[in-house]
C-alpha cells in the first residue's frame, strides 16, 4: 500500500492526471495513472478508462485507460482517532439563506411546479497542513461500504468523496441501479423507522427511474425499500435490476438515470430549472457521476455524493436534502449539517 501511495504523491507532485478508488465492501484500492497532462473526455460511451461527470452534463472528463498506467494494492485497515472540531460550525447568514431556499422551493411544489426538488449549498474550510493522502485513507477506513476516491486533473481541480449512491453497474447488457433517498441520522438502533416524507421521497426516485428504463430495458425486478447506513447516516434503498434492449446504448441508459430525482427532483428538467435559477453557486461535479467506464469489460459507475473539492487552502463541501411538500426548513438544515459531519470527520481524525 506504501508503494502504491508514494505512485500517487510523485503523480501529484509532477502535475499529472490520477485517480485512486475503493469500490463498496471491496479491499482492493485502484490507480489510473495518466501519462500526459491532456484533457480527455468521454463522448460516446464506448471509451475505457475512468469518467468524472457535472452535474449540470456539460462535462464529462476521462482518464483513458490506454493513456495510463494502473496499479491497484490491498487495503489495510487500521486504527483511526476522530477529533471533534466544532469550529466548523456554519454560521447563521448560511442557516438564513439555506432555510429562505427550502422554503421557496417548497411554496414551488405547492404551485404544483414539480412534486420534488433536492436543493443543496456549499460550506467552505481553512485546511492546515492538508495531506492528500491521508484524507484519502481516512475516507478508506471510516466509510468502507461507500465508493471512495480521490481525483486529480491539473485542469480540472483535487476532489474526493464517499458515496453511497450507484447510478449504474452494466455488463454486456445487463444493468443495475439503485433508488436512493430518505435521510435519517443514525441513533444507534438497527430498526430504522421511516416516517411519511421520507418514504414519499423514495418512492418518486423508484417510480421515476423505473418509468424512464422501461424505454430501453426488459425483465425489470424491483425489490422491496430496504434501510442502508453510510457512515452516521440511514438512506432508504430499492434495487431495480434488468435488460438492456438491443438498439439501447450505455450512454443513453446513463443520461436517462441522470440526474437521478435523488440529486435533483421530479420531474426533472422542470426541478434541474429551479436548482440552476436558485441554488446561487455552481454545483460543478457534485452530483455528477463518476467510475469506471468499461474496463475489464464492465461499467460501474456512482453519483458524486459526500464530496468536497480542495481548492489552494480550502475544503469546498456539499450537502443536499430532497424537498417534498411536507419538508421543514428548520428540518431540512439540520440534515444538511448531518451529512456535512461525513466530509469534517476525514478532516480531523488521525491514525
Amino acid at each position: 500500500m506504501e508503494a502504491f501511495f508514494k505512485k500517487a504523491i510523485n503523480q501529484f507532485a509532477q502535475n499529472l492526471p490520477f485517480v485512486i478508488y475503493k469500490k463498496p465492501n471491496s479491499n482492493t484500492i485502484s490507480g489510473l495513472f495518466q501519462q500526459n497532462d491532456s484533457l480527455f473526455e468521454a463522448t460516446d460511451f464506448t471509451e475505457k478508462g475512468f469518467v468524472f461527470a457535472s452535474f449540470d452534463g456539460s462535462k464529462t472528463f476521462l482518464i483513458p485507460e490506454n493513456q495510463s498506467e494502473t496499479i491497484s494494492t490491498v487495503f489495510q485497515k487500521k486504527e483511526i482517532v476522530v477529533s471533534r472540531n466544532e469550529s466548523n460550525s456554519p454560521n447563521e447568514l448560511a442557516k438564513k439563506n439555506f432555510v429562505n431556499l427550502v422554503a421557496k422551493g417548497i411554496q414551488a411544489i405547492g404551485n404544483n411546479e414539480f412534486k420534488k426538488v433536492v436543493l443543496s449549498r456549499k460550506e467552505t474550510l481553512e485546511l492546515a497542513d492538508f495531506d492528500l493522502i491521508s484524507v484519502f485513507e481516512n475516507l478508506v477506513q471510516l466509510y468502507p461500504t461507500t465508493f471512495v476516491y480521490c481525483f486529480y486533473h491539473p485542469k480540472v481541480g483535487i476532489w474526493l468523496g464517499a458515496t453511497p449512491e450507484q447510478l449504474l453497474k452494466a455488463k454486456d447488457k445487463e444493468f443495475l441501479t439503485i433508488a436512493l433517498a430518505g435521510t435519517q441520522k443514525d441513533a444507534g438502533s438497527t430498526e430504522v423507522v421511516w416516517p411519511k416524507k421520507e418514504q414519499e421521497e423514495q418512492q418518486f426516485v423508484t417510480d421515476y427511474i423505473v418509468e424512464k428504463l422501461k424505454n430501453v430495458a426488459s425483465e425489470m425486478v424491483v425489490s422491496k425499500p430496504y434501510s442502508l447506513k453510510a457512515g452516521s447516516i440511514w438512506h432508504i434503498k430499492t434495487d431495480i435490476s434488468g435488460t438492456l434492449n438491443s438498439s439501447s446504448s450505455l450512454r443513453e441508459v446513463a443520461l436517462l438515470l441522470h440526474p437521478t430525482p435523488a440529486v435533483c427532483g421530479f420531474p426533472k428538467d422542470k426541478s434541474k430549472a429551479f436548482i440552476l435559477e436558485n441554488e446561487n453557486y455552481d454545483r460543478s461535479f457534485y452530483t455528477g457521476f463518476l467510475g469506471e467506464l468499461n474496463i475489464e469489460e464492465q461499467t460501474d459507475l456512482f453519483v458524486n455524493l459526500r464530496c468536497m473539492e480542495i481548492e489552494d487552502s480550502q475544503a469546498h463541501l456539499f450537502m443536499g436534502c430532497g424537498i417534498t411538500k411536507d419538508s421543514v426548513p428548520e428540518k431540512e438544515w439540520e440534515e444538511s449539517c448531518n451529512k456535512s459531519v461525513t466530509m469534517k470527520k476525514v478532516l480531523d481524525c488521525r491514525f
